[in-house]
């Protein structure tokens, strides 16, 4: 074989043997990148949450008619106890006359199991032109009762009512005002109703 045949062989084989290294070498370097773990950093972990949601909405019936429908902007359902952990909480409540009775507040815990709710932090109760403010209320299902052991204040446009502690048992539209319960009262108050 000639100069000019083994110049012409040699460097096709060169070329060859250059590929052949850099799909070796590319092989165990992305080998390398795959199998090696990844490492996290920074992570904390809710060992007692079973399940995170951006968004929750349920209703609640009993006997084929809606007694609550609830949202909120997050929930965070533990484990143990069995609740859900809720923020931005807005709630419908319907009386047996099937009146709506809307509550919102910053935070609240739905007992999963028996879907009673304590409700905290800017807790606000809108029936018609009346509202009521509380710092903490308790819903109980069985009855259908939502209860406040907080003071309460609950107004319309003309007239303001103070009282130490609350219960709305909306099976009977009636709402209870118990401990130093006062008032101011306008004349122009017009409307004779109750809930």
């Amino acid at each position: 074989m000639s100069s000019v045949g083994k110049k012409n062989l040699i460097l096709p084989l060169a070329v060859l043997l250059g590929l052949i290294l850099v799909g070796v070498g590319a092989y165990y370097y992305i080998n390398h990148l795959l199998t090696t773990p990844i490492k996290l950093e920074n992570i904390e972990l809710d060992d007692k949450a079973a399940l995170k949601l951006n968004a929750l909405e349920q209703i609640s019936k009993k006997n084929g008619i809606t007694e609550w429908k609830l949202k909120a902007s997050s929930a965070t359902l533990l484990k143990d106890p069995k609740k859900a952990v809720l923020e931005d909480v807005d709630i419908i409540f319907y009386t047996k006359q099937n009146v709506q009775v809307h509550l919102t507040a910053t935070r609240g815990e739905l007992d999963t199991k028996t879907h009673d709710m304590i409700l905290s932090e800017n807790v606000t109760i809108r029936y018609q032109q009346y509202t009521l403010t509380s710092e903490t209320l308790h819903y109980a299902k069985k009855p259908h009762i939502i209860r406040s052991d907080s003071r309460v204040t609950f107004d319309d446009v003309n007239s303001v009512i103070k009282a130490d502690s609350m219960e709305i048992r909306l099976n009977q539209d009636l709402i209870i005002l118990k401990g130093h319960v006062e008032g101011q009262f306008s004349e122009n108050s017009q409307n004779p109703n109750s809930l």
